[in-house]
C-alpha cells in the first residue's frame, strides 16, 4: 500500500462544498471554552458534510488564529451562526421541527449504539462545555439525551472527541438509510 497524496484525494473545492447537498444535521456547540476543540469540530463538520454549526454562549468565533490552527480552513467551508443563548436557538430549531439530541450522560439516556434516526428528520447534535457539559436547561428541552458508550475509568470523552464519534456515528446511519 502507498499513502496517498492531498491531490489524489478527489476533495471537493470550497465552491463545490457549499452548493453540494448536505447531511441533515446541525451542530450546536454549547458554551465551549477551548478554540482548538471549537477548530476541531469545523474540520469535522466539513469531512461529514455538516449543514451548519451554531457557536452559543462563551463559545469564540471565526476568524480566530487558535480555532483556524485546528480548522484548517473549514471555518471557510461550513455555514455557522453564533447565537448568545443556547436556549433561545434550542426553542427556534424546535418551532422548525429540528429533533435536539443533547450528547450527555442522563438519566434514560439512549446509547449511541441504539439512537436510530428517524427518514425526514432533521437532528441539531448538542454538545456541551468541557467541564459542566451541556446544560441542565437544554438537556430538559432536548427530544433525546444521546450517551457515548464508555467502558474505562474515566467519566467522559474530550468534546472535540465526542464529536467525531457522534457525527460520524448518526453520519452512518443516515446514510445507510439513504437518507
Amino acid at each position: 500500500m502507498r499513502k496517498l497524496k492531498n491531490n489524489e484525494l478527489d476533495r471537493l473545492s470550497i465552491d463545490d462544498f457549499k452548493s453540494v447537498k448536505k447531511t441533515p444535521l446541525i451542530v450546536i456547540l454549547d458554551n465551549i471554552r477551548s478554540l482548538n476543540n471549537i477548530g476541531s469540530v469545523f474540520r469535522t463538520c466539513d469531512a461529514f458534510l455538516i449543514e451548519k454549526i451554531y457557536l452559543c454562549g462563551i463559545t469564540a468565533t471565526p476568524p480566530n488564529k487558535d480555532i483556524h490552527k485546528t480548522a484548517l480552513g473549514s471555518t471557510d467551508t461550513v455555514a455557522w451562526e453564533y447565537v448568545e443563548h443556547t436556549m433561545d436557538l434550542v426553542e427556534t430549531l424546535k418551532a422548525e421541527n429540528v429533533k435536539i439530541c443533547a450528547i450527555e450522560q442522563a438519566e434514560n439516556a439512549t446509547m449511541l449504539n441504539d439512537f436510530t434516526p428517524e427518514k425526514n428528520t432533521i437532528y441539531a447534535l448538542v454538545f456541551g462545555n468541557e467541564v459542566k457539559g451541556v446544560s441542565q436547561e437544554v438537556v430538559s428541552a432536548s427530544d433525546v439525551v444521546i450517551e457515548i458508550p464508555q467502558y474505562g475509568t474515566k467519566h467522559s470523552l474530550n468534546i472535540s472527541v465526542s464529536a467525531g464519534v457522534v457525527i460520524w456515528d448518526v453520519f452512518s446511519k443516515l446514510k445507510m438509510k439513504g437518507l
